[in-house]
């Protein structure tokens, strides 16, 4: 029989975990056979005496869940419960009660208990009423680590991610963010450069200025000076007013200058002057302006490679990159892909009005297992299409876009020319394919075994052998 201390201690190995459970009765002998019960399923009890007692103890200890008498000497269960919902809204409470007490024990309900017992306690429905009640706080306490892993530790203003190459990234930020260093962010198109830019805004010093963000691959020569520096009213044909140009809007703040690989070796120039003197000439004036403005910039292309082959000056090269930031392909996170589907989903449910319960095992193995040449902007739109088009409130496999299709996916071509997707794999031995498949299924679970084992359907000690048998971790 399981210890009990007016405090019965929790058992070895149960599958509550450390849920936390107080027994409140005025019969001694019957809470502790109860708290004694629960205590051999894995469940750590606390057993009060009284209510006065079962009171102390919620105002000192947390607990998940309280399973209270509702008629006792002093204080009774709906103090217990009004106590117990006080001390934490995600306690659940539990009510036991006589025959006679019924009325009560709906009273009991409609001021937020989780479900009441009628004496005599059969063990086996009290059991089973503490199992859900401690599912349900599980769960919430998995959504609230969630958010705050989506809102805090692991999001930098927006960046979302919890893989090494993340961590390591948000890091970085951090230290960048507070200086007035240039910075030059480099990767693939879709892995959120501009996202990382707004970062380095939101937490330095200059965040309460503006943050404009210019696309040099977008414009012409002409327009691009024109949009940097300004002009005045008659420099060229449809210069009817003076214009104030980027720098000067962002006077004070941040100018963000995506894709600056593809800028006019003539707008490179004048860019680097600006940076020397901090000031600018706005097109057909004389007149200098002085401005204040950081300077990030980020590009898709290989800039040393730009110079060597005179597209690209490597005096403005070395003034851009004071400090450099390379953000990994989503492939190279994959860790990061179920963090991401949470916080899309909960976007774009808000933005569209949709309700969203949650997204099968099929969906999100499909999703683990695509080669995302688009990175997080590709994943991003797969999930705004499917919170769009389902109508079931659960994103399911029918409504992923055609591109995750598996006969689709299997086409797919990397940069290099290799096949990505399913078709990577053809023609590889079983074993290392399974040894793939769960390390992969592990990255998305988060090293979730239970989890992993469910969506690769098979049990939990097959994978456990498994794990040792290929050496993962």
């Amino acid at each position: 029989m399981a210890q009990s201390r007016e405090s019965s201690s929790g058992a070895s190995g149960g599958p509550p975990g450390a849920v936390r459970v107080l027994v409140v009765d005025n019969d001694i002998l019957h809470a502790r056979t109860v708290g004694e019960g629960l205590s051999r399923l894995g469940y750590e009890c606390i057993v009060a005496g009284s209510g006065s007692e079962g009171a102390k103890r919620i105002a000192q200890e947390p607990f998940d869940v309280v399973v209270t008498d509702l008629m006792m000497n002093d204080i009774g269960g709906l103090q217990i419960l009004e106590r117990a919902k006080q001390a934490s809204s995600e306690t659940e409470v539990i009510v036991v009660t006589g025959h006679g007490t019924v009325p009560s024990a709906v009273a009991a309900m409609q001021q937020g208990a989780f479900t009441y017992l009628q004496k005599p306690l059969d063990l086996g429905q009290l059991r089973t009423a503490v199992d859900k009640a401690s599912e349900g706080v599980r769960l919430k306490r998995q959504n609230f680590e969630l958010n705050r892993r989506l809102d805090e530790k692991f999001g930098f203003e927006g960046v979302v991610g919890s893989s090494p190459q993340m961590l390591a990234l948000i890091e970085r930020l951090k230290r960048i963010a507070p200086t007035d260093a240039t910075v030059l962010i480099q990767g693939e198109t879709g892995t959120g450069k501009e996202l990382v830019a707004q970062a380095i805004h939101q937490n330095s010093p200059r965040k309460a200025k503006p943050f404009v963000a210019l696309n040099c691959a977008a414009l012409s020569e002409n327009i691009l000076e024109s949009e940097l520096f300004g002009h005045v009213r008659g420099a060229f044909t449809d210069a009817s007013s003076d214009r104030m140009g980027k720098f000067e809007y962002a006077n004070g703040g941040t100018l963000f200058l995506d894709e600056v690989g593809d800028m006019p070796l003539a707008t490179q120039i004048k860019l680097l002057r600006v940076l020397e003197s901090g000031q600018i000439t706005r097109v057909g004036s004389n007149t200098p302006v002085q401005v204040n403005v950081r300077l990030l910039s980020a590009t898709n292309r290989n800039l040393e490679e730009a110079i060597a082959s005179g597209a690209f000056r490597s005096d403005l090269y070395h003034r851009l990159k004071v400090v450099t930031i390379a953000i990994p392909t989503l492939q190279e996170r994959a860790a990061d892909i179920p963090l991401l589907i949470e916080h899309f989903v909960r976007q774009f449910a808000k933005r569209h009005g949709k309700t969203i319960k949650g997204m099968s095992l099929a969906a999100r193995m499909r999703l683990g297992a695509y080669a995302w040449p688009g990175n997080v902007r590709q994943l991003r739109n797969v999930i705004e299409s499917m919170v769009v088009v389902d109508c079931d409130e659960t994103l399911d496999v029918d409504d992923l876009p055609v591109e995750l299709d598996p006969v689709t996916a299997a086409g797919q071509v990397a940069a290099d020319g290799q096949p990505m997707g399913l078709a990577s794999l053809v023609g590889k031995p079983l074993e290392e394919i399974e040894r793939l498949f769960i390390g992969e299924t592990l990255k998305l679970t988060g090293g979730n075994r239970e989890q992993a084992a469910e969506m690769l359907g098979i049990g939990e000690r097959t994978l456990y052998r498994k794990i040792k048998e290929f050496q993962l971790s």
